[in-house]
């Protein structure tokens, strides 16, 4: 059985949560139970997300939280882990200690912020930090990335010498700056080269290659987007066009192929291990109302996150 390691978290006083001295005694979120039988997925409904990359034998982990399990009341049911969407701090601290448990490691979140900055983290970055990607080469901590329609990208060299986590929606994909112009690199090419350049700085080896999971999105048949969309992704690329179709009810719009998009930008890097969301609709958060918050369908919405780390337990470096 794998051991879990424990994290002490901490939070403003007020909160009642298992490290908190000053919790009361009531407990009306059953916390106490729920921090022992932190939120898993339901049997049977893990088969399809789980990437078959073996990089678990060498102390790469990763973990995608799912919707129940948590504490927080609708329209945040239930583990929703964003306190940006108007849902009680209380209960987003209380999720986001969940979550930790469930991990073993320290989770590091973010205000993301749809750009192209990828900041490297240790265990004593803070929560909160502006960055849309996040990469790490300490043991035992957890770059986290909080979705609800956009892709959580996770990316881990094959020797487990670095991973990263990276928000994709399509802004910080193409790479389009603040003012609506097109910025050199976006955010998919940023933490390429910020895990690549991480790796190099800390060895004499040469050479990275990485595995990238893509997790659950929109899905093609469900993101519609105009035409300025299309135009941005074609700029930068005329061969992006193949990833959208006309909209085959509203004149103007397009049906647009996230999981290709990024896809064909990973191959185009040389990432040729990539594992995850293939557009069918089990990965579509529109599609999943069960599995996956999602701002495109209800408007007012919850986080879920996906989260990679290294093992602090594991011998590490072993080559493959």
């Amino acid at each position: 059985m794998k051991k879990w390691v424990t994290w002490a978290f901490t939070f403003n006083t007020s909160y009642p949560t298992p490290m908190n001295p000053k919790s009361s005694s009531v407990d009306p979120h059953g916390l106490k139970d729920r921090m022992e039988n932190p939120p898993l997925w339901e049997a049977g409904a893990t088969d399809f997300w789980r990437p078959s990359w073996g990089l678990e034998r060498y102390g790469v982990r990763m973990h995608l939280s799912p919707r129940a399990g948590g504490v927080s009341k609708a329209p945040y049911d239930s583990l929703n882990l964003g306190l940006h969407v108007g849902d009680d701090p209380e209960a987003v601290a209380i999720n986001r200690a969940l979550l930790e448990k469930r991990l073993g490691a320290k989770a590091i979140f973010f205000d993301q912020v749809h750009g192209v900055q990828c900041l490297r983290v240790d265990a004593n970055t803070p929560n909160g930090l502006k960055a849309d990607g996040a990469y790490t080469l300490e043991r035992g901590v957890a770059c986290t990335m909080m979705v609800a329609d956009c892709m959580p990208l996770l990316l881990a060299d094959e020797k487990a010498r670095v991973v990263g986590a990276v928000h994709v929606g399509w802004r910080g994909l193409v790479g389009m700056g603040e003012q609506g112009q097109l910025l050199p690199q976006g955010v998919v090419e940023q933490a390429h080269m910020a895990l690549t350049r991480g790796v190099l700085e800390s060895t004499v080896e040469s050479g990275v290659r990485l595995h990238a999971w893509l997790g659950p999105c929109i899905g093609p048949n469900a993101f519609e987007v105009g035409p300025e969309v299309l135009c941005a992704f074609t700029q930068r690329n005329p061969l992006n066009a193949r990833f959208f179709k006309p909209h085959p009810h509203q004149k103007n719009k397009w049906l647009a192929d996230l999981p290709q998009l990024v896809r064909a930008l990973l191959t185009q890097l040389g990432v040729t291990h990539l594992w995850g969301n293939d557009g069918s609709p089990n990965w579509c958060t529109v599609n999943r109302a069960d599995l996956y918050f999602s701002h495109r369908r209800d408007r007012v919405s919850g986080r879920f996150a996906a989260s990679i780390w290294i093992d602090p337990e594991e011998n590490l470096g072993v080559k493959l």
